[in-house]
């Protein structure tokens, strides 16, 4: 999240007249288990607060699989709790999670059926398996990753990513999830994975960029960042 949205927002500043600045507020998390995933969504509330505090237009919730681990449409709930704590700081503004921006980012691309990678142990990205499948996004496949550590997470090579979801079944998938993580970095790897692939490949973090963009009722482009970013989507419905 700290790396790939604003090398995004940046890439989309030579292209347009919008200026950004990114601020942030961390929840602990070392290893990637559901006791420290709880831990870590229990302590929303007050980064939430303290982003108020700087009357930001727009927040971002990075953990994708924080929130899907609490059950199926939970970003919904989540995005409301942490709305309200904003409006009650009397700098009210909106939420967007990476687990909601990424039902939306493929729900937006039209993919029902996808295959993705993600870098967690198998029985969490069975967690996003379910939580997508709830969404209405069929997974035909999926490369769990395995890797329990959040900083070795960050430091997997994203050059190694299109060659692994190459190796997915997903030739009847309508888009790949190169990247369900916002920790997993892809950004770099995400134009090559298109052309390998044939077919739109989004990340975590390129889904939360689109819908940051439309929830500040901007167009949602960016070079560099795939198919979604394109400009094919920039003024799709922003989130309600």
């Amino acid at each position: 999240m700290e790396t790939e949205v604003p090398a995004i927002l940046r890439a989309r500043e030579a292209v347009a007249p919008e200026r950004f600045t990114f601020h942030s507020s961390r929840m602990r998390m070392t290893r990637v288990t559901p006791e420290q995933l709880r831990a870590m969504d229990a302590d929303s509330d007050r980064c939430a607060v303290e982003l108020s505090d700087a009357r930001v237009d727009v927040l971002g919730y990075a953990c994708l699989v924080a929130v899907m681990s609490n059950g199926l449409g939970y970003h919904r709930a989540a995005e409301a709790r942490l709305h309200a704590r904003t409006v009650e700081n009397g700098a009210p503004a909106p939420v967007v999670t990476s687990a909601g921006a990424l039902v939306e980012g493929l729900h937006t691309l039209g993919a029902k059926r996808i295959a993705l990678v993600a870098p967690y142990l198998r029985p969490l990205t069975r967690t996003v398996v379910d939580y997508l499948t709830h969404e209405g996004v069929e997974v035909l496949d999926f490369a769990a990753l395995e890797i329990p550590d959040n900083l070795d997470v960050a430091a997997h090579d994203p050059a190694l990513l299109p060659a692994i979801a190459q190796r997915l079944a997903h030739s009847g998938a309508d888009a790949v999830v190169l990247s369900a993580c916002v920790q997993l970095p892809s950004l770099s790897a995400v134009e090559e994975a298109e052309q390998l692939l044939g077919k739109p490949v989004v990340s975590a973090a390129i889904c939360t960029v689109h819908r940051l963009l439309r929830a500040l009722d901007l167009p949602a482009h960016a070079p560099g960042a795939g198919h979604l970013l394109s400009g094919a989507y920039a003024e799709s419905a922003p989130p309600v």
